[in-house]
């Protein structure tokens, strides 16, 4: 893994850097300076500004719609993506179930689908875990049952992100139960407008709605909609995940939060100078900081792996770990920076509308919106104690 920047890279940063300053709306960087999950019509809409420069899927191969880029590129794009307030594009489309459908789907499933993650004309959420088998994926419930050429879905899925902004849904359903609990799981992809679909809202501790449970009453679906082969969803859902953690990892997302916190603890007071100058608050923030300077080192090996066709495997879990744990001890100095000015928070704020000024200086806004859905980051993904024990397994062969 060569880190030296060529004068070609260092002219694609430059290329990258002007054009999100002269194509990011500023409505949309706005709103998502205020917190996570913009809204979809907003996403939709820059999503369809990168589709239509060939850059909303850094890591698809070039035949399938992606730039071609090398992994040094895509290093540079994600620095300066995430660093200028872009909001992220469907995650679960373009990262997860595209590179399952373009590396295991058929001919007709890649022509149906992969055009229309790429424009964010579809959307898509994750139907795998459910009621008691969360991080315990393999015990999964919702069962399949073959009607000649359909299957009969019933069942429930939980913590269902986005599912009320989907229009389809990719889901992992029991089709064999008289085998070891991996061996008998397929791989669907489901219409979330098809009859016997039920979503229910979840509320999540920010107040708002990201979360939802799925019910499959009897609903059918047609044996076409199936990835690959049926009792082999397990091989292609780790497949999907590794991509997922790999991608978890948001290195600049993480190191703009570290200049964000020295600026507002060279602001904030604290007996008798700055918050600053305390040595216990610096040796904080530059144990983060180091943590996180390891981290992109991790990072950049997994994506050339990823650029040389190669899965993330199970250290992708490194990455979900590290990453996780990083951002939730980012968003707590945060915090603690601002000390009653990072308390106030108001769902009110993320309504496009919005224009009224945060209690406190300006730089404050947003934050507890984070701290507050970004608990769950060491647990979504699959649960970090989970992921140790995949590591310490599959990894380290202890």
């Amino acid at each position: 893994m060569d880190l030296e920047l060529r004068d070609e890279d260092i002219a694609f940063r430059e290329e990258v850097r002007s054009f999100i300053a002269e194509n990011l709306p500023q409505e949309i960087r706005d709103a998502n300076q205020r917190g996570a999950h913009i809204p979809k019509e907003m996403a939709v809409k820059w999503q369809k500004i990168l589709h239509e420069r060939g850059w909303v899927a850094p890591n698809w191969p070039a035949e399938y719609g992606g730039p071609g880029w090398t992994s040094m590129e895509k290093h540079i794009f994600a620095e300066e993506y995430q660093s200028a307030d872009c909001p992220p594009v469907s995650g679960f489309g373009v990262t997860m179930v595209g590179p399952v459908i373009y590396t295991y789907g058929t001919d007709e499933q890649k022509k149906q689908h992969l055009p229309n993650i790429l424009s964010g004309d579809i959307y898509w959420c994750q139907g795998y875990s459910e009621p008691g088998s969360g991080s315990d994926l393999a015990s999964l419930q919702t069962r399949a049952v073959l009607d000649g050429d359909e299957y009969v879905v019933n069942g429930q899925k939980i913590w269902t992100s986005l599912a009320h902004l989907a229009e389809w849904i990719f889901c992992l359903v029991r089709t064999d139960t008289e085998v070891k609990q991996q061996e008998g799981i397929t791989f669907l992809l489901i219409n979330l407008k098809t009859k016997g679909i039920t979503i229910k809202p979840i509320i999540s501790m920010d107040g708002r709605r990201h979360l939802n449970e799925v019910f499959f009453d009897d609903v059918r679906v047609p044996v076409s909609n199936r990835i690959a082969e049926e009792n082999m969803g397990w091989t292609y859902a780790k497949y999907l995940l590794g991509h997922e953690r790999a991608g978890i990892a948001q290195i600049a997302t993480h190191k703009r939060t570290v200049e964000r916190v020295k600026d507002i603890a060279r602001q904030e007071h604290s007996d008798g100078g700055v918050l600053m100058d305390e040595s216990g608050f610096k040796m904080r923030l530059a144990k983060a900081a180091s943590a996180l300077d390891a981290l992109e080192m991790t990072n950049l090996r997994m994506q050339a792996d990823i650029s040389a066709g190669r899965s993330p495997g199970d250290g992708a879990s490194t990455i979900k770990v590290t990453g996780t744990e990083i951002q939730q001890e980012l968003n707590e100095i945060l915090v603690q920076a601002l000390g009653y000015y990072g308390l106030p928070y108001s769902t009110d704020q993320f309504r496009p509308d919005w224009n009224e000024p945060p209690v406190g200086p300006e730089y404050s806004a947003g934050i507890m919106a984070d701290r507050l859905l970004r608990r769950a980051a060491s647990i979504y993904g699959g649960s970090n104690e989970i992921q140790k024990n995949i590591i310490a397994k599959r990894v380290l062969g202890l």
